[in-house]
């Protein structure tokens, strides 16, 4: 097929709409089910492109949940824990483990699931039927993956009364070496952001803390992966092989990390026993559920613990869940990884994601504050590599 009409483009009234290639060839997908619209198809080019390098990087099947053209998170198949498989939702998913994909999905999509309600999926590998399991249960607009098992194929036809949307993409396709975009009729050309994420990019550490093990290698190539198509300014943090905090599209940078760690926190405060126990009524939709645990974490807790309140949710009133338990609980956690798709221009970005356990950094470097930066991280011991790697993306 050389050109897919679309309904219309990002809003209805932007009509018309259509994909096509530049030198008139055929397009390297195809629509396997449901009618995908514009703002889908720029999801699933860009996540497409993370699961697909994620892959090549880390030799692990990738997954990766998008909203509005930034990744809510990524993640590769890293193997669920009993309390990873109640956090996530997925306990009722028989073997989840003999399917890497299908972990990487669970650990995407459970990465900030207030953002990724009604999501695009990237799968790096042919979707399995453990996978499309854990993508049913999901409100989501649709998936893209180098192929899908029939089993698979067949359930994920039954999402949103069968209009779900399913992308088979041509994983040998290699976009040409120069991209071409048009603003306000003016046609903008560059090199395609070819730059190589992967360990041989982490050798340049500048602090004196040179520790560095395996783990934050990887770490450190999901979060600058997931960052060359996030809408920058950006900052991601990750931990177990998951983006676990996004910040996207700020125009300060301590407002990502801010916002990244935020996130962050959020997702480690959910082990904690109070969040994994709590009383909710039976038959409580998953909208509701994760309002409600974000609610529950977060300063507004008297949202959904309040006297008439905590009736709609649970069959007894929880108990709050105090600043103190908080901060003594993140206190606990350390060793997690943080890249920035730029330069810290001040040393406050360092502070605070050290604050959410952050021990692993990889940066671009450059600033006139640099040394500044690095004075913060060997005085929190904090390990920093300076990779000369802007990931700009717009």
């Amino acid at each position: 097929m050389k050109e897919l009409t679309l309904k219309y483009g990002c809003n209805p009234n932007q009509i018309p709409a259509r994909l096509s290639m530049p030198d008139g060839s055929d397009l390297p997908f195809e629509v396997l089910n449901g009618n995908p619209g514009y703002i889908n198809f720029l999801d699933a080019m860009n996540s497409w492109q993370l699961v697909k390098e994620l892959k090549a990087a880390l030799g692990l099947p990738a997954a990766a949940s998008f909203k509005h053209v930034s990744p809510a998170g990524a993640a590769v198949g890293v193997p669920l824990s009993d309390v990873m498989k109640k956090k996530l939702f997925v306990e009722n998913i028989e073997n989840i483990n003999d399917s890497p994909l299908a972990c990487a999905y669970a650990r995407a999509r459970g990465a900030d699931r207030m953002s990724s309600f009604g999501d695009f999926i990237a799968l790096s590998d042919k979707c399995d039927i453990t996978t499309a399991r854990v993508i049913k249960p999901e409100v989501s607009d649709g998936v893209i993956a180098p192929g899908f098992d029939e089993e698979a194929l067949e359930l994920l036809r039954t999402k949103k009364g069968g209009k779900y949307c399913v992308i088979r993409i041509d994983p040998d396709y290699t976009a040409p070496e120069c991209e071409t975009k048009e603003v306000f009729g003016i046609s903008f050309t560059q090199r395609r952001n070819d730059a190589n994420l992967d360990e041989s990019t982490l050798t340049n550490i500048v602090t004196e803390n040179k520790e560095l093990p395996a783990s934050a290698k990887r770490d450190l190539v999901v979060a600058m992966i997931t960052l060359k198509y996030t809408q920058s300014n950006s900052v991601c943090y990750a931990v177990d092989g998951q983006a676990i905090g996004v910040g996207a599209g700020q125009q300060s940078r301590i407002h990502c990390t801010r916002l990244a760690g935020d996130k962050a926190d959020n997702w480690l405060l959910r082990e904690h026993d109070k969040v994994l126990n709590l009383p909710f009524k039976e038959g409580i939709g998953r909208p509701d559920r994760d309002n409600c645990i974000d609610c529950y974490i977060s300063d507004h807790s008297g949202d959904v613990l309040a006297e008439g309140e905590w009736q709609r949710f649970f069959t007894e009133k929880p108990e709050e869940l105090t600043k103190e338990e908080k901060r003594s609980f993140l206190a606990a956690r350390a060793g997690l990884a943080l890249a920035s798709d730029a330069f810290f221009p001040f040393s406050d970005n360092i502070t605070r994601a050290a604050r959410s356990g952050v021990r692993y950094i990889v940066q671009a470097g450059g600033s006139k504050r640099d040394q500044d930066v690095i004075d913060e991280c060997n005085r929190l011991g904090v390990t920093m590599v300076m990779n000369g790697i802007r990931l700009f993306h717009h």
